[in-house]
């Protein structure tokens, strides 16, 4: 029995849910109403979130394709040559930073792009490695190579030379004239013959008074290390008549094979109480530290005139150095030839000959006026002149110990 009171099956369930409505063929195939669209707010909320996310991710990647260009031309300039053809000095100043070191490189075209520089410099973890100094920039330098230079600390060096045999007046003349030193010359000049001759190697910004006091420093130790070897039987009786001989021997000789010998024959006539008859004494003694004029001859009124200097007139060592003597004229004297030779006179070509009689050094003077004269008629011919060129009216010194012939005790 059925108790449902829709009716049973599926006509029962339709019956439930309403009348049924018959419907013709072609409503029948008419599809039937969709889910309905959203709304025109929602609609247009939905097309500006995604234009804006298609926008940040279009700026992002722009962002970074221009990031990736920029860094990777940023490298490319970095590494590649320099704008400068012909290079130049740069002076990085203490605690200078960074970007005052890129924008004067950037000044002085030594860079393309200060920018560049800082960033790359920053970028390599540099920043504060950077050394103060004087730089040599070759031409065509990368800013890489800039900074690696200026990492390294190697800064331009300068040299300052003081040749043997200057006085100590000229030496300091050189050191004053350096230009890339800096500071003021010592208030007081050194004691003659107490300068170093040597070469010394410095940065720019070193001051005088430091050179100064360096090559009276190394000149005082080479002297006491010298004269702490010299030979035992030495008739010198100090070190400071051990540099004034050295002087005169520095003066009278440049030939390295001849310096022993020369400070034997000073040594051997002191030994004698003979007079060491130098003319390098004669011209301190009427020059001082400022030197005799090239052009300016001895004159034999000058060997007669009495000064504290002339070893013609006096007996004994002049009363200081007549210039700075250098290690080989120290060594000389320290550990002279072992010779009996008392004369010298040149022997016209550079050099000297060296006699123990004055005999035989009469003989060497006689030979060495005839090669003068000979040499003098030569230039004379030379010149078209008829006859040589006249002498110094009052006679000139040959410049060689004893060559006149003045033995005088």
């Amino acid at each position: 029995m059925n108790t449902n009171p829709g009716g049973g099956g599926e006509f029962g369930q339709r019956q439930a849910q309403g009348p049924i409505v018959p419907k013709t063929a072609a409503e029948a195939l008419r599809p039937e109403a969709g889910t309905p669209p959203p709304s025109k707010r929602s609609r247009a909320s939905r097309s500006q979130v995604v234009v804006f996310l298609n926008f940040f991710l279009s700026l992002v990647i722009l962002v970074v394709l221009a990031s990736g260009a920029a860094l990777y031309f940023g490298m490319q300039a970095f590494i590649e040559p320099g704008p400068s053809a012909n290079g130049d000095t740069f002076m990085v100043k203490p605690n200078a930073g960074v970007q005052e070191i890129a924008d004067q490189l950037e000044r002085r075209g030594l860079v393309s792009d200060a920018r560049i520089f800082r960033l790359g410099v920053r970028a390599t973890g540099n920043d504060s490695a950077l050394k103060a100094g004087e730089y040599a920039i070759k031409p065509r330098a990368s800013m890489r190579d800039i900074m690696e230079l200026f990492k390294s600390g190697k800064s331009v060096m300068y040299s300052l030379t003081i040749p043997e045999g200057l006085t100590v007046e000229q030496a300091l003349q050189r050191v004053a004239e350096q230009e890339a030193l800096t500071g003021d010359m010592p208030a007081a000049m050194p004691p003659e013959g107490s300068i170093a001759t040597d070469t010394l190697r410095f940065t720019r910004g070193a001051t005088r008074q430091q050179m100064v006091e360096k090559l009276v420093a190394d000149q005082k130790k080479l002297v006491e290390d010298v004269w702490a070897h010299r030979a035992p039987d030495l008739p010198i009786a100090n070190m400071e008549d051990f540099v004034i001989l050295a002087s005169i021997v520095e003066k009278e000789t440049g030939r390295g094979d001849e310096r022993s010998r020369v400070a034997a024959v000073f040594l051997n006539r002191l030994a004698k109480g003979m007079r060491l008859q130098s003319d390098p004494t004669i011209i301190y003694g009427l020059f001082g530290g400022k030197g005799k004029p090239a052009d300016r001859p001895i004159y034999q009124s000058d060997i007669e005139k009495q000064t504290p200097y002339n070893t013609y007139l006096i007996k004994g060592l002049p009363p200081t150095p007549i210039a700075n003597p250098g290690r080989a004229a120290l060594e000389a004297v320290a550990n002279p030839s072992k010779t009996d030779d008392l004369y010298f006179v040149a022997d016209g070509n550079g050099g000297h000959v060296f006699a123990a009689t004055l005999e035989e050094h009469n003989q060497n003077v006689a030979r060495y006026r005839a090669v003068q004269k000979k040499q003098a008629d030569a230039a004379a011919k030379a010149s078209g002149q008829t006859t040589a060129p006249a002498t110094p009216d009052d006679g000139a010194s040959a410049g060689a110990s004893g060559e006149n012939g003045d033995a005088a005790q």
